[in-house]
């Protein structure tokens, strides 16, 4: 593998780099690089501006109105942006039931469903984990029975990340109890604003609403919503876990948090201390491996091979990163990493500290934000055993 960016790629890198640079609005740019709360306009503003351009499905084909890009054009797309401050792209539509629905969608549905997510219109949720059903998925229970034309869907969704915003929601339901689990499963399209959809907030630790409860009570989907066959909804579900998973490795996020974990460093007086410098140097050489195995996943893409199989490879290690530079932002800030209070942050408030110590206030927040991520997607020990079995042998 060549790890040199060829003439033509560092071209289109400096191309991406101007453009964002002069669409990017700045005040979004200052909340990222400073990790405070981004509203729903701040996402969706971003994510118009980029679909404007035919941007926000950035891997996708041109069939589907993508740009084509390759997998070395889509990673410079994500470095860039990243480092600039961009908000991450909210990931449900674009990234994850926009492939499936190109892969096993009929014409019709991606007619259908299709635009609105290209152009950052449509908001999408995702309907996977239940209580009891998280890594282990196969066991959900929500239910849709078919009656006629339509199905009648009842259950529960539980995690449903910025499912408050939700205006659809890709949903794995169960449509037999015969054989095994994973055989009965289907994989339905539903319209959040349907009667009997009941959104319920989960405040978290860092007394954010982020992540939400969903109720299905006699709730009617046409079954024109019926993506693919059904009861072989696991086999699309696996093919849009594949593209999350890569997306949760977010090399390009640790590298933009990596130089903010040296600012604070430097701003509190620790960078000198060598021991914390070490911690730094260790973080960073994680986050140049976990890029060389992006690179690695990107170059086999490129060449045409699978590459999703160490996809839980890219999860496990991203997700412990991401932890790993919270928790030295935490150490460098000190007492003053600490405070949070969330009315303050939602103004922009940055602290009544001293000196450097004025941009510490969304440590904590971040902090504790983070605990999730080795659960999320499919817990760490989970993929671990996955990863044994699929490239251990």
């Amino acid at each position: 593998m060549d790890l040199a960016f060829t003439p033509e790629e560092q071209k289109f890198r400096e191309e991406i780099r101007a453009w964002v640079r002069e669409n990017l609005p700045q005040d979004i740019a200052h909340k990222v690089h400073n990790n405070l709360h981004l509203t729903r306009d701040d996402m969706q503003r971003w994510a118009k501006i980029l679909g404007k351009k035919g941007w926000l499905g950035y891997g996708w084909p041109k069939q589907f109105g993508g740009p084509g890009w390759n997998a070395i054009q889509k990673h410079l797309f994500e470095e860039e942006t990243a480092l600039a401050g961009a908000p991450r792209i909210i990931p449900f539509g674009p990234v994850m039931v926009a492939p499936v629905i190109m892969a096993f969608g009929s014409p019709e549905q991606q007619k259908r469903f299709l635009p609105g997510i290209a152009s950052g219109e449509v908001w999408w949720s995702q309907g996977y984990s239940e209580p009891g059903s998280g890594s282990d998925l196969a066991s959900l229970k929500t239910r849709a029975e078919r009656k006629g034309d339509k199905y009648i869907v009842n259950g529960q969704k539980t995690w449903t990340t910025l499912g408050q915003y939700g205006d659809w929601m890709f949903n794995l339901v169960r449509t037999s109890t015969e054989g095994k689990p994973q055989t009965g499963i289907s994989f339905l399209l539903l319209d959040m604003k349907s009667p009997g959809v009941t959104v319920r907030p989960i405040i978290m630790l860092d007394g954010g609403h982020e992540v939400n409860e969903v109720f299905f009570d006699n709730v009617e989907v046409p079954a024109e919503n019926l993506i693919g066959e059904e009861n072989k909804g696991w086999t699309y579900a696996k093919h849009l876990l594949s593209h999350e998973r890569t997306n949760i490795a977010d090399v390009n996020r640790a590298k933009r948090e990596l130089e903010r974990v040296k600012r604070i460093a430097k701003a509190e007086g620790v960078w000198d201390d060598v021991r914390f410098r070490d911690e730094i140097a260790k973080l960073e050489v994680d986050v140049v491996a976990l890029e060389m195995l992006v690179l690695r996943v990107l170059s086999a893409e490129k060449s045409g091979k699978n590459s999703l199989d160490i996809a839980g490879l890219l999860k496990i290690k991203g997700s412990e990163i991401q932890q790993r530079y919270s928790e030295l932002m935490m150490l460098a800030g000190g007492p003053f990493s600490i405070p949070f209070i969330k009315e303050a942050m939602e103004a922009g408030w940055q602290g009544d500290f001293p000196g450097g110590a004025q941009g510490l206030a969304p440590l904590a927040a971040t902090y504790f934000n983070l605990r999730k991520t080795t659960i999320y997607g499919g817990s760490n020990e989970v993929q671990r055993n996955i990863v044994a079995q699929t490239v251990l042998g």
